[in-house]
């Protein structure tokens, strides 16, 4: 296992940083539309996600060739991070009736998930 580089966690932060601004827009507009609190967090977190393949692939962790199964180990990596943060945002909710902490929470959750799965999965070398 490759040591976690501090411009690694560094890029990731920013990136992340980035998609989590994308994720919270569409999450906020989805929800003045009075759409589904967990619809909403599901699909602004896929838009954020994809915000965040970009950048994690091209600058954090420098992969610069197109690879097929890096989409799909992402995918799978997402999809299993979407789904607890979704829950993390409505037990956190349940407990504390707050709708920021909720998704702060959720996404501290999957932001640590989600740089070790690049880190240690998607973006293996």
């Amino acid at each position: 296992m490759s040591r976690i580089k501090i411009k690694e966690v560094l890029r990731f932060l920013v990136g992340g940083g980035t998609a989590v601004v994308v994720d919270f827009c569409i999450y906020r507009l989805l929800l003045l539309f009075s759409w589904n609190m967990d619809v909403a967090k599901m699909i602004s977190f896929i838009c954020g996600a994809g915000v965040g393949f970009i950048i994690n692939k091209f600058w954090t962790f420098e992969r610069k060739q197109f690879v097929i199964k890096e989409v799909l180990k992402y995918v799978a990596l997402y999809t299993c991070t979407g789904v607890i943060n979704a829950i993390v945002n409505r037990c956190t909710l349940s407990i504390i009736n707050i709708q920021i902490i909720g998704f702060l929470v959720a996404t501290g959750v999957s932001t640590v998930l989600n740089f070790l799965g690049q880190k240690y999965v998607v973006f293996e070398r």
